[in-house]
C-alpha cells in the first residue's frame, strides 16, 4: 500500500472518530440486501431529520471507534456497515432505521452508541420506541401544566361555590 493511500485512511480515521465524539447517538446498521429505491427512501428519511448516513468500512469504524473512545463495538463492525449519526436528537436515527426495517426486512440494526456509551441492539432498539424530541417536550409541558390547571379548576370551584351561596 503506497504512503498516500495511508495518510488517505488515517485522514478518514481522524475525520469518522471526530463525528463519533461529536455525535448524540450512533446507530450501525447492515443494509446488504436493500433496493436501490428502498435505499434513495431511507437516506431521505434521514436527511429530513438531519442525520448523517454512510456506508463505511469495518477497519476504518474500527480504528475510528477506538480513537473516540466507544471500546467494545468490535464485535458490531462485522460483515456490511452504515452508519447513522445524529448530533441533534438522540431518538431520530434510531426511530427512523427501527420504522424502516419494520417495512424492508433486508435492514438489520446492530448496534450503536448513545451520547458516547456504547449501545447494545437492544438498547438502540428501546431507545426506537421513544418519541422523538418534540413528543418529549409536549410530555413535559403537560405534565408542568396539570398543577397549573388543578390550582385554577379549585379556585374556579370555590368561585362558583361562593357566588351560588350568595
Amino acid at each position: 500500500m503506497s504512503e498516500a493511500s495511508i495518510a488517505k485512511k488515517a485522514e478518514l480515521v481522524d475525520v469518522v472518530a471526530e463525528k463519533m465524539k461529536a455525535a448524540a447517538s450512533i446507530v450501525i446498521v447492515d443494509a446488504r440486501g436493500l433496493t436501490v429505491e428502498q435505499d434513495t427512501v431511507l437516506r431521505r428519511n434521514l436527511r429530513g431529520s438531519e442525520v448523517e448516513y454512510k456506508v463505511i468500512k469495518n477497519s476504518i469504524l474500527r480504528r475510528a471507534a477506538e480513537k473516540a473512545g466507544l471500546e467494545g463495538m468490535e464485535d458490531v463492525f462485522v460483515g456490511p456497515s452504515a452508519v447513522a449519526f445524529s448530533n441533534e436528537d438522540v431518538v431520530a436515527p434510531a426511530k427512523i432505521l427501527n420504522d424502516f426495517s419494520k417495512e424492508a426486512e433486508a435492514l438489520e440494526i446492530k448496534g450503536g452508541a448513545i451520547e458516547g456509551a456504547v449501545a447494545s441492539k437492544d438498547e438502540i432498539m428501546a431507545l426506537a420506541t421513544l418519541p422523538n424530541r418534540e413528543g418529549l417536550l409536549s410530555m413535559l409541558l403537560s405534565v408542568l401544566q396539570a398543577p397549573v390547571r388543578n390550582v385554577a379548576l379549585a379556585v374556579k370551584a370555590v368561585a362558583d361555590d361562593k357566588e351560588g351561596a350568595a
